[in-house]
């Protein structure tokens, strides 16, 4: 059973081990000495990898769906473990803790740092943590396309019937959706960078933004973050990547193809994008109307950029939003709840699972008032199984209680009740930034205790694999043969 997750997970992991390859380049290329720790943990990856590679290797037709949980928590816990090395080896943490929180962080996309001074990070450390924002980013699209539908996570076996690809065969299905995957994910990347280098933004920066827009996952150059440049241009540019790293990327290649615009994957693309225009203009108009250091144009401004980084999961920080007021703070706890689509690099509860509990709760309004009446769940003009209903309200329960596990752990150790909730939140929606003076947008994890990192990374790993493909491992009945 073990041997094609141990294969597998080799590949990963020497992946990994390749792109540790770059930061070392990029450390000799502006002659800083940093390069050593990462050749030495590129050798150590590419060792492990290779060893799990060739020492497992069979042919893969078919993976069973224990096999397929098991395959999806080994391989990101043994590549967040890996990816930790740069951080102890080049002595930028002072703890393991430290350094898996802020590997977990980057994979996971999440965005949430214990870094109180980026600004003189070495470079190979910056480019470090937005390549696992990119490499995290590309993975879990193929992650949540490929694997989760077959695994039936909150609902997810509804995109089923929307692939181009049926087969029954797990690997030539990977093999087939991950090609095109990557390279809609490459060129949305090249895009980014581009308008980012038009914007005024150099190329180091903007290499690594455009990264962490895709990704949506959030990790920025500087300490103040996106806030440090004050670029309009740029910030409409990463406003962009954000949203179409948010929306599915598989989307992109079925636009033209009349039998799929009729469809729940296409179907969540417009609903998702009117939710955020919403909050955009809610958050403007309560901005201008509150705050008398903002007019209109102004709020708009931060508005549009924060609140799209909240939504989207993305992390990035224009200015310090707990100026606000309670209210905001509120609100953006909700938006990152909200999340993007399904089959895009955004996480938390995802658009199309709250069209389906909104469509649930509209028929059981209707329902009490007209008994009688027999009324399908439907999203638009397609009709919702009751399977994929009972799946969703699963998901969205496990997920409620998720947090609110997180929140009493976080909570023992220490900290206030809504500083525990809102990183709670902030690390299994992967959204980053919390609210309150230490895990707010001007703060950092940093001040937390060795557990409550373990706890947010934990977190962060579980929001990123769908909550259950996590949980289910940790039954009794997961292990009955």
């Amino acid at each position: 059973m073990w041997q094609p997750i141990f294969m597998i997970s080799g590949y990963f992991v020497s992946i990994l081990g390749l792109t540790m390859l770059i930061p070392a380049a990029i450390d000799i290329y502006y002659n800083s000495f940093y390069w050593s720790p990462f050749l030495t943990s590129a050798i150590i990856s590419l060792f492990i990898g290779l060893s799990l590679y060739l020492g497992n290797h069979l042919k893969i037709e078919k993976i069973s769906i224990r096999q397929g949980y098991l395959l999806t928590c080994f391989s990101w816990f043994a590549l967040s473990v890996l990816a930790s090395f740069p951080f102890i080896l080049c002595e930028t943490t002072s703890s393991w803790a430290d350094a898996f929180f802020e590997a977990v962080s980057g994979i996971t996309t999440t965005g949430a740092t214990i870094f109180t001074d980026i600004d003189n990070l070495p470079k190979s450390i910056l480019m470090w943590r937005s390549l696992l924002n990119g490499l995290g980013g590309v993975g879990i699209v193929i992650f949540a396309v490929a694997l989760l539908p077959l695994l039936g996570i909150g609902g997810m076996e509804i995109f089923q019937r929307e692939s181009s690809d049926l087969n029954e065969k797990l690997m030539p299905k990977i093999n087939y959706i991950a090609k095109r995957i990557i390279v809609i994910y490459v060129l949305l990347l090249a895009l980014t960078f581009v308008g980012l280098i038009f914007s005024g933004m150099g190329k180091f920066d903007a290499l690594n933004h455009a990264l962490a827009a895709v990704s949506t996952g959030g990790f920025s150059t500087k300490t103040a973050s996106v806030g440090y440049f004050d670029n309009l241009k740029a910030e409409i540019v990463l406003i962009l990547g954000m949203v179409a790293g948010s929306l599915p990327l598989t989307w992109y290649l079925t636009i033209f193809k009349p039998q799929f615009k009729n469809s729940f994957r296409s179907a969540q693309v417009p609903f998702f994008l009117k939710t955020l225009v919403f909050y955009i203009l809610f958050t403007t108009v309560w901005l201008s109307y509150t705050n008398p250091n903002y007019n209109f144009f102004q709020a708009l401004r931060v508005s549009a950029f924060n609140v799209v980084s909240i939504t989207t999961d993305c992390g990035f920080v224009s200015t310090d939003y707990m100026l606000w007021g309670a209210f905001t703070q509120t609100i953006f706890l909700i938006f990152a709840l909200t999340g993007g689509c399904s089959g895009s690099t955004a996480g938390s509860v995802k658009s199309f699972r709250w069209q389906v509990i909104i469509a649930f709760l509209k028929k059981s309004i209707i329902n009490l008032t007209e008994p009688s009446r027999i009324m399908p769940v439907k999203i638009k003009n397609l009709t919702v199984d009751n399977k994929i209903i009972y799946s969703v309200f699963v998901f969205v329960s496990f997920f409620a209680l998720s947090i609110t596990f997180l929140t009493v752990l976080i909570a023992i150790t220490g900290i206030d009740l809504a500083t525990a909730f809102s990183a709670a939140i902030g690390c299994i929606t992967n959204a980053g930034p919390g609210v309150g003076n230490i895990i707010g947008p001007a703060g950092s994890y940093a001040p937390l205790s060795d557990f409550a990192k373990y706890v947010c990374s934990f977190g962060m790993l579980l929001g990123r694999l769908e909550v259950m493909t996590v949980l289910i491992i940790f039954t009794k009945n997961f292990w009955k043969k």
